[in-house]
């Protein structure tokens, strides 16, 4: 099992985070026309739900996207959100194993990801980064991390940044079958505000493979 622990900063600014570890049998046992059927139900609801949408009204005082906004950064699940249920945008299809909190982020505005176990380096330490530290980036560019932010390491070095996103060696990959899909929180949030967005993808996950090995985890 993946091994999150948090440095002694991290416990002190009260900054929840929890994750859904998820061991996928092959992939010839999953369901996924059942799994993306239920997508399909989920964007239809949600499109009926915000049919009068109005952006200061359902993300003006969310916590993610006011904490990017600290960081004169927009908060990527808003962008999502606008552009699938809005714009036309197709739902990702290109991996089941990502789409699973990509579903989530929509229904729930909670920030959530995707890194592939078997591609760690040992136990994973969160901590808040206090300069900017570079690393490689999801498409390989060099990102770096930013002073104040949550920050995810192991021993080959960062693998997350809530800001700058997922690194290049531990984001899951088509073949990803041992994931870990982190929840983020933000200093001061209640641990209960991560619980649906846990619970969702500990749910979806299992809808796709019915023999998935899947636990919930908190910290």
């Amino acid at each position: 099992m993946v091994q999150i622990t948090k440095e002694s900063g991290m416990q002190s600014a009260a900054i929840p985070f929890a994750w859904v570890e998820v061991q996928y049998p092959d992939k010839a046992q999953w369901d996924e026309d059942g799994f993306y059927d239920m997508v399909e139900q989920h964007l239809a609801a949600l499109r009926e739900q915000y049919r009068d949408y109005v952006r200061a009204d359902v993300f003006g005082q969310n916590p993610y996207f006011r904490y990017f906004r600290k960081f004169k950064k927009t908060y990527p699940v808003m962008m999502q959100f606008e552009s699938v249920l809005l714009k036309g945008r197709e739902f990702p299809r290109w991996n089941a194993v990502t789409a699973v909190p990509f579903l989530a982020e929509l229904e729930t505005h909670v920030l959530c990801g995707t890194h592939d176990v078997d591609c760690l380096m040992g136990p994973v330490e969160l901590y808040q980064a206090e300069a900017r530290e570079p690393f490689a980036g999801l498409r390989g560019d060099e990102v770096h991390t930013y002073p104040g932010d949550v920050t995810g390491r192991d021993a080959g070095g960062i693998i997350f940044s809530m800001i700058a996103g997922a690194d290049e060696r531990t984001c899951a990959r088509e073949e990803s079958r041992h994931v870990f899909y982190p929840v983020f929180g933000v200093p001061g949030q209640a641990p209960d505000a991560l619980r649906s967005a846990q619970t969702r993808m500990a749910e979806y996950a299992a809808l796709l493979a019915k023999d998935a090995q899947i636990a919930c985890e908190w910290i």
